[in-house]
């Protein structure tokens, strides 16, 4: 089950009291408070692991805590410090206070560990108030109580390139043909019902990692359809891949303004990412020719957007325009290098 956001209370370790007691011994004679201190409580953690990939684990769960620490005893012997919490959390999970909102954490790096709650301080043991005024204290501390906090786990995959389109435009027949993912496939819309990530490899030695999300339809922003819930996934990734579909009923032209529009809706981070546009399903498209000259002409694109005298590109027009075609895999090859090239060079920017 892909899980994308839970809600949950997490607490720290309570301290662990303080001992009040009197050492005994044969031939001592009022030997004096012996009294332990409590065990610290145990500390909260936030630790990424790759090998995880949602947050199925939090679903239905209400509230976690940490181990108290354990009650002090005679001889001066300290308690156990309570046991730690660690909450294990996929790469591109955000932390947020449920009460103010505030982010706490944006991990993303495998396997960073980071303190969330400390552990409570435990109580001090009556040896500790011992005087010349007051020789037999018969109190000590209780330990403190650990710190407690609403919280809400957000999951944003973490991919380099993110496909955008229609419901059945052929993103899922894309991703596996060119990478290793395995989604579900089949002639309907809506096939697609949760993100998927497919690791592309380009060459030998390069490669890039691919995110594909339910289909964007028109009014998405709103609340229609599925695909809405999910671009979040893709507001990390680096780059867009428009996936225009040659054999849907809508025009190409009016498939690219309605995603357009709808991701200028959900907000300035998918809009401002860079893009590119693949013309799907191309195989069964007898007239490629002049639709694709037709489409670039309307827009005002090029094949391949050429960079600015300053060497930057305008990232209101696509990096570049291309028919594909997964079943016959024309342009796939030459797509994934176009990908890999781009990524290169924006990481070089």
């Amino acid at each position: 089950m892909f899980i994308d956001s839970v809600k949950f209370s997490v607490k720290s370790g309570d301290g662990g009291a303080g001992c009040v007691s009197f050492r005994r011994e044969k031939f001592i004679i009022m030997g004096g408070p012996d009294g332990g201190d409590g065990g610290d409580g145990g500390d909260v953690y936030f630790q990424v692991d790759n090998n995880t990939h949602t947050l199925a684990f939090y679903k239905g769960k209400r509230f976690l805590k940490a181990s108290n620490g354990a009650a002090g005893m005679g001889k001066k012997m300290a308690g156990k410090k309570g046991e730690s919490l660690t909450l294990v959390v996929p790469p591109g999970t955000l932390v947020y206070n449920d009460d103010t909102k505030e982010l706490i954490f944006d991990l993303v790096d495998n396997n960073k560990k980071v303190l969330f709650l400390k552990g409570a301080k435990g109580g001090l043991g009556n040896t500790h108030f011992k005087s010349p005024t007051n020789q037999r204290p018969e109190y000590a501390q209780k330990g403190l109580e650990g710190e407690s906090k609403n919280i809400r786990l957000e999951l944003k995959l973490i991919a380099d390139v993110g496909l955008l389109g229609f419901p059945n435009v052929g993103k899922s027949t894309l991703i596996s043909t060119v990478s290793n993912a395995k989604p579900q496939i089949a002639n309907y819309e809506f096939t697609t019902l949760t993100p998927k990530l497919g690791m592309v490899e380009v060459d030998e030695f390069s490669g890039f990692i691919m995110a594909d999300i339910p289909g964007i339809i028109e009014g998405a922003s709103d609340g229609k359809g599925l695909g809405i819930e999910f671009l979040k996934h893709i507001e990390r990734t680096k780059i867009l891949l428009f996936m225009l579909d040659l054999a849907n009923y809508r025009d190409i032209n009016t498939q690219f303004l309605t995603l357009r529009d709808e991701i200028k809706k959900f907000g300035t981070t998918l809009s401002n990412l860079p893009y590119a546009i693949a013309l799907t399903k191309c195989e069964i498209c007898e007239n490629l020719d002049e639709i694709y000259s037709k489409f670039l002409l309307d827009f005002g694109f090029e094949k391949v957007q050429a960079p600015a005298i300053n060497g930057k590109f305008n990232d209101k027009k696509p990096r570049f325009v291309i028919p594909i075609s997964s079943v016959s895999n024309l342009g796939i090859k030459e797509l994934k290098f176009k990908l890999l090239e781009i990524l290169k060079s924006l990481k070089s920017e």
